[in-house]
């Protein structure tokens, strides 16, 4: 092989430690002391790789390695190097030391390329902080709005506007993220599969064919708090039963819908909080995800149905849908699909198609260029947790696929 596992593995190490969390899994959000030690470490890298570095408007790493004809859209691989709290040491970092291990082989073997290569790592992917996610992508493609900047906030009420501020960059220059449709030739991302697939049917790669739409939502239903003993059955606005019945909703208009079509409650906030106190407010998000946009249209009608039912259905109930993310499901690029299915047989390794149920940043990618999304296993499919595990030779031939279809890409 061309990559070497032992510098995949110093990789990973490295920017596991840049960490919230020790000891509790991997806690990186964007715009942090651990956001800077890591940028740090991954510029180091990038330079002694023998790429040209930089910070986009975004926050996004972007090392080039200047091609023999830098006026053509280069090739661009990469991944994101945010977490979610107390996730694992893979999901992300996987793709970028991708990126990193690609360009020492085109250093090792003195290779100048036809067409340049940009090697990305993208950040708060995973929305973790301020919610949306794909930040990094949807800057690239335009998809990041000063309103966003400005509402999107943190636990502490940080704006997304205000953490860049803070951390150097200028919102107000986010559009100079962006790239025009067809200025990048190719788009690579390597990931984690984060199910178990591949490790149960003992192959090596997974070549993404599609990837699932996604709509986030933020629901906020207002009633009023009362004593819990004092207030009778009949005379409340319970926020939380109403907020309930719009969960279950999101799940029964999923099963309905088919196509593979899931959505999910993952976090609620019931105010005020108190164990004797009905519950007056309850903000909560419902993450809904399918292969078919009519789908994703279908339980989207049936949570804001549910929600006007609810609060109807008792006096001094209201509530409020915002749309954090619409993201449309989106087929890769068949060219790109074929080669890393070529590559992968040349290297004698067992390879699938897949359908991708997570996002991604290479949906968002793909409304700028070809895009395709490799997928390595995970143990147990484990991920977003600290038992996230991928073992490095495994890593190493998902990266050994991706680093030869850089190189054929990249002479095209």
């Amino acid at each position: 092989m061309k990559t070497k596992v032992e510098r995949i593995q110093k990789d990973i190490e490295a920017l596991a430690q840049f960490n919230a969390t020790p000891g509790a899994g991997l806690t990186r959000m964007s715009f942090t002391p651990e956001h800077r030690g890591a940028q740090e470490y991954l510029i180091q890298a990038m330079e002694a790789a023998g790429l040209q570095v930089r910070i986009d408007a975004a926050g996004t790493i972007v090392g080039r390695l200047e091609g023999q004809d830098p006026s053509l859209p280069p090739v661009v691989a990469g991944s994101h190097y945010d977490s979610v709290p107390n996730g694992g040491n893979f999901d992300g970092p996987a793709g970028v030391v991708m990126g990193l291990e690609t360009a020492r082989v085109f250093q090792d073997l003195g290779i100048k390329p036809h067409r340049s290569v940009e090697f990305v790592a993208l950040i708060e992917e995973e929305g973790a902080r301020f919610g949306g996610g794909l930040f990094g992508s949807r800057a690239m493609a335009g998809k990041l709005t000063q309103q966003e900047l400005q509402t999107f906030r943190d636990k502490d009420g940080i704006s997304s506007g205000e953490a860049m501020a803070a951390f150097g960059l200028d919102p107000e220059k986010i559009g100079d993220a962006v790239r025009p449709k067809g200025s990048i030739h190719a788009f690579l991302e390597l990931h984690i599969e984060q199910g178990k697939v591949l490790e149960s049917g003992g192959q090596d790669v997974g070549v993404v064919r599609t990837i699932v739409g996604i709509k986030e939502l933020r629901i906020t239903v207002r009633g009023r708090a009362d004593h819990a003993g004092a207030t009778p059955m009949n005379m409340r606005a319970d926020a939380y039963l109403a907020a309930c019945k719009v969960a279950l909703a999101a799940n029964r208009a999923a099963i309905a819908a088919g196509n593979g079509t899931v959505a999910t409650v993952g976090k609620v906030d019931v105010l005020p909080g108190g164990f004797n106190i009905v519950p007056g407010q309850v903000i909560f998000c419902v993450d809904i995800r399918s292969p078919k946009s009519h789908c994703l249209d279908e339980v989207l009608a049936a949570v804001d149905q549910a929600a006007k039912e609810a609060c109807a259905a008792e006096e001094g109930l209201s509530y409020e849908i915002e749309q954090l993310m619409d993201v449309v499901p989106v087929d890769l690029s068949e060219h790109m699909c074929e080669l890393l299915g070529k590559h992968a047989q040349a290297l004698g390794m067992k390879y699938r198609d897949m359908v991708s149920g997570a996002g991604h940043d290479t949906q968002i990618m793909a409304e700028i260029g070809p895009s395709a999304l490799v997928f390595v296993p995970c143990r147990d499919g484990r991920s977003h947790c600290p038992e996230e595990w991928t073992d490095y030779d495994q890593l190493q031939k998902g990266i050994e696929v991706c680093c030869a279809t850089i190189m054929e890409l990249a002479e095209e």
